[in-house]
């Protein structure tokens, strides 16, 4: 909500783009094309000793960012998507009516201008400004200050302003950019075929989590923002696509947290003819590749703390995570009533009929993965908790599945696919079961999935990627409201 001071900036600003027309000039033109960036400009005169190039003339355009007027003349900075540059803008050169129109102008206001470089005494490259252009007449002041705490949520809800004023959050923004397009073509090269599966499914499946709800008026039908694409993925499998993989949102209606979005990006994949073990290798592969390409070395550093991304990544069972960060032994873990009084020490308050596979899952989660910070897959999760994947052979308690973690949180979860049908419907019949006691999360059946899988599936296995988290990994960042453009927010009060 504006003050009065706030109010008072608007309204000269607008007393400003109403005096603009009155001389003939369009506060909002569109008539100015651009040929040059800042960077440009740059790159083509790096050296102060050997001068500038000035016979040549620059066409750029951008904004505003700041200004130091000496009467007849004044230096401007100027940011455009390659960053800034500084203008040098005089009376003798702009002529006395023009430079009394940039006069007039002011700090986040958008101009075109034309020019040739030079250096200025103190050796900073400039551009002489030989005709100047009002594109955009801003009406709202920036920020002076846009630090600190009591900005943080501003900066979430008016990303536009962040980024004008904050180039290091650009700078997240386009690694972001550059880590999906280095997964994208990594699956490529490796013969997957990028393909795009329903947003609205009429079951909610692959995953389990609370979905969104909406309806659609001419089916008479209530539809799910998905919650993972991974049952029509592997209906491709089944339709001969033996490798597939898609880059797109998901949807949880679950809280909100430094690590959780209701909407957030996952690439998930499916290859035919592989098992988890192959996968672990790709992923160890893929995400080193892509660590080596944005930050320039397989060390990095989270949160002041260096972490160390080179292979081979460390790999153990769920069991044997929770006897190495908690304070159990291996016979008690499997006893299950030793087990849950362990739980309860932890501050877990379980009911004695939660299954033995949930309640060492909940204990991992509580003791072991927090303490996880170099990459670590962590394989042997329990078949209770995991509706989707194949039993390993030799433990059929246990399913063949891993999931990464790195600085203590979950960065993929992959498993050997579950094919045989009979099992499959088995296990959504369970979940069905957990579901009308009360369990919002537990799958649903999906009856053409089954049916699906009865055509006959070869041995796959599959695997989601947080791309969030990865680029909150590579980029340092401690939110995922830092690396979400347009994260959710509550209303806006006023």
């Amino acid at each position: 909500m504006q003050n009065a001071e706030e109010n008072e900036l608007v309204a000269q600003r607008r007393g400003k783009a109403v005096s603009l027309r009155e001389q003939g000039i369009d506060p909002y033109s569109n008539n100015f094309r651009v040929e040059h960036v800042a960077a440009d400009v740059q790159r083509d005169n790096p050296d102060p000793e050997a001068g500038a190039q000035e016979e040549k003339v620059y066409i750029v355009a951008g904004r505003i960012m700041a200004r130091r007027s000496f009467g007849k003349a004044a230096f401007v900075q100027l940011q455009d998507r390659s960053g800034r540059l500084q203008l040098y803008v005089a009376k003798k050169e702009l002529g006395e009516e023009m430079f009394d129109v940039f006069a007039n102008l002011d700090i986040g206001d958008i101009i075109g201008v034309t020019g040739s470089a030079f250096f200025t005494k103190t050796q900073e490259l400039s551009l002489r400004v030989k005709t100047l252009q009002v594109l955009t007449k801003s009406l709202q002041p920036l920020p002076e200050k846009w630090h600190g705490l009591k900005d943080v949520e501003t900066r979430y809800r008016q990303r536009y302003l962040d980024l004008i004023v904050n180039p290091e959050v650009k700078d997240v923004f386009v690694k972001r950019s550059q880590i999906i397009s280095l997964m994208r073509t990594f699956m490529q090269d490796r013969g997957y075929l990028e393909v795009e599966t329903p947003m609205m499914q009429p079951v909610a499946g692959g995953a389990t989590a609370k979905p969104f709800v909406t309806h659609h008026n001419t089916l008479k039908m209530d539809l799910f923002l998905r919650i993972a694409p991974e049952l029509y993925l592997k209906r491709l499998v089944v339709g001969g696509l033996e490798r597939v993989f898609e880059i797109n949102r998901n949807f949880r209606n679950e809280g909100i947290s430094i690590q959780h979005n209701p909407e957030f990006t996952m690439m998930e994949f499916y290859q035919a003819y592989a098992n988890y073990h192959d996968l672990m290798d790709m992923t160890e592969e893929m995400i080193c590749h892509i660590t080596r390409e944005v930050c320039g070395s397989q060390s990095i550093t989270y949160g002041g703390r260096e972490v160390n991304m080179k292979a081979p990544w460390q790999r153990m069972s769920v069991r044997e995570a929770i006897v190495k960060y908690g304070d159990i032994n291996p016979e008690d873990l499997e006893d299950h009533s030793k087990a849950l009084a362990y739980a309860r020490t932890l501050g877990l308050d379980f009911d004695d009929s939660i299954g033995h596979g949930k309640l060492l899952t909940e204990i991992f989660d509580e003791v072991a993965e927090p303490r996880i910070w170099n990459p670590t897959f962590i394989t042997e999760y329990p078949t209770e908790v995991s509706p989707l994947s194949r039993r390993n052979d030799d433990n059929p308690e246990v399913v063949d599945r891993f999931e990464l973690f790195i600085v203590g949180r979950e960065l993929a979860n992959a498993f050997s696919e579950l094919n045989d049908p009979e099992d499959q419907r088995g296990r959504f019949e369970s979940q069905l079961a957990e579901k009308e006691a009360g369990d919002e999360e537990a799958h649903a059946m999906d009856e053409d999935y089954v049916r699906a899988l009865e055509y006959g599936l070869p041995p796959t296995a599959g695997e989601g990627i947080g791309i969030d988290r990865l680029v909150m990994l590579l980029t340092d960042s401690a939110s995922i409201r830092d690396v979400i453009l347009f994260p959710q927010l509550r209303p806006e009060s006023h």
